[in-house]
């Protein structure tokens, strides 16, 4: 025969695959029936892989790439020939056993919680998957059924010359129904104004809150603004006419460089140390943790000062060559639920088995919210 015999056909559908399909796909493709596999509809996304395991899946492919010690010799039995006999051992495995676990919490939650995302580019699908996946990992580890509300920033801002008044009041009505409020990264002046607006809520309603980069370096702003009665209060990203000490809250990097765009970023992983007794602290059980990082401006060291004295706590510091860098910044839970943003994007390091702790604090603190709000209806 002529062309590439596969050794395996993955056919999805809605439905399993019957043996009578399975019989004539494998007749016209010269490949094992039991090598067809079915990859049908399931209750959630992280059934697929126990769904293969069902079939043998795992024991035909560690046969046919001779993995040991599953094949130690090219002239053993044909991989299709473990039809019924888990090779491998790993159904019965512990990571196996808390995945299926995983999958079934994803059946049963316990309640739902409804998300706002606040930001610029919320028409755009993918522009914060990341950070939709890390509020799913955590939403499954705290057994809620996960909604978004999606808002456009700009829309939040009365001010803005786009927005007209029933969109402003629609962007509201949605915000203020919501468990928890995230406000993600982002780059530009547009929509900036509405985050500052939705991140002031969030702390004056208690609502909880999570900031992420420039969410964290808009919370600081507001606070500045609010708090401090410094109106003036903006990012150096987006004036450059801000009284030095006084009104730029938000600087440009000392070790970056204005001409040259490319490369110029803060990228990467850096350690973060936590203060004993932060809410962050608490989450991720360690004084030094490592989080990704990309970003050209960071928060004012020389504001930090009357910021905490007012009750804005720095809690995540890195000290590099270039200085003391303001990592994270919350308010104490005795003033709000959770009210935590980051420098850094905690997103990047969220796992389905294992959730970054700053999310799961979030979703834990919006369980609670939602809880509440249910039990004064």
């Amino acid at each position: 025969q002529l062309g590439l015999t596969p050794d395996f056909i993955a056919c999805r559908g809605k439905e399993p695959l019957d043996e009578s399909a399975k019989r004539k796909i494998a007749m016209f493709s010269s490949t094992p029936e039991n090598a067809i596999i079915s990859i049908h509809d399931v209750s959630n996304i992280y059934r697929v892989p126990l769904m293969m395991m069902e079939q043998n899946f795992s024991s035909m492919l560690a046969h046919r790439l001779r993995i040991k010690p599953f094949c130690l010799k090219s002239n053993t039995k044909k991989y299709t020939a473990f039809e019924n006999q888990d090779i491998t051992g790993i159904s019965k495995s512990k990571v196996i056993k808390e995945w299926s676990a995983l999958a079934d919490s994803v059946d049963s939650p316990e309640s739902e919680c409804v998300i706002a995302m606040v930001g610029k580019y919320v028409d755009q699908g993918d522009a914060y998957l990341s950070v939709v996946k890390a509020l799913t990992h955590s939403a499954i580890a705290t057994r809620q059924r996960l909604k978004i509300e999606w808002i456009v920033a700009s829309d939040l801002d009365k001010d803005d010359e786009s927005t007209s008044q029933e969109v402003y009041d629609e962007a509201w009505a949605k915000l203020k129904k919501c468990d928890g409020i995230v406000v993600p990264g982002g780059f530009g002046m547009r929509g900036f104004e509405g985050k500052v607006e939705a991140i002031k809520y969030a702390r004056e309603s208690k609502t909880p809150f999570l900031g992420i980069c420039l969410g964290m370096q808009a919370s600081v702003i507001e606070y500045c603004r609010n708090v401090l009665n410094q109106p003036h209060a903006h990012s150096a990203e987006f004036k450059d006419d801000l009284r030095e000490d006084v009104d730029d809250a938000i600087i440009f990097m000392p070790e970056g460089d204005r001409e040259r765009m490319g490369g110029t970023m803060r990228l990467g992983l850096r350690e973060t140390v936590l203060r004993e007794g932060s809410i962050c602290r608490k989450y991720y059980g360690n004084e030094n943790i490592l989080e990704r990082h990309r970003h050209r401006y960071e928060v004012n060291p020389s504001m930090v000062p009357s910021l905490e004295a007012a009750g804005l706590h720095f809690v995540g510091r890195n000290t590099d060559g270039s200085g003391e860098r303001m990592e994270v910044v919350e308010l104490d839970e005795a003033v709000h639920p959770y009210f935590v943003a980051s420098q850094f994007h905690p997103e990047f390091t969220s796992r389905p088995e294992k959730p970054n702790p700053m999310f799961f604090g979030l979703l834990e603190a919006s369980k609670a919210a939602a809880a509440a709000t249910s039990t004064k209806q």
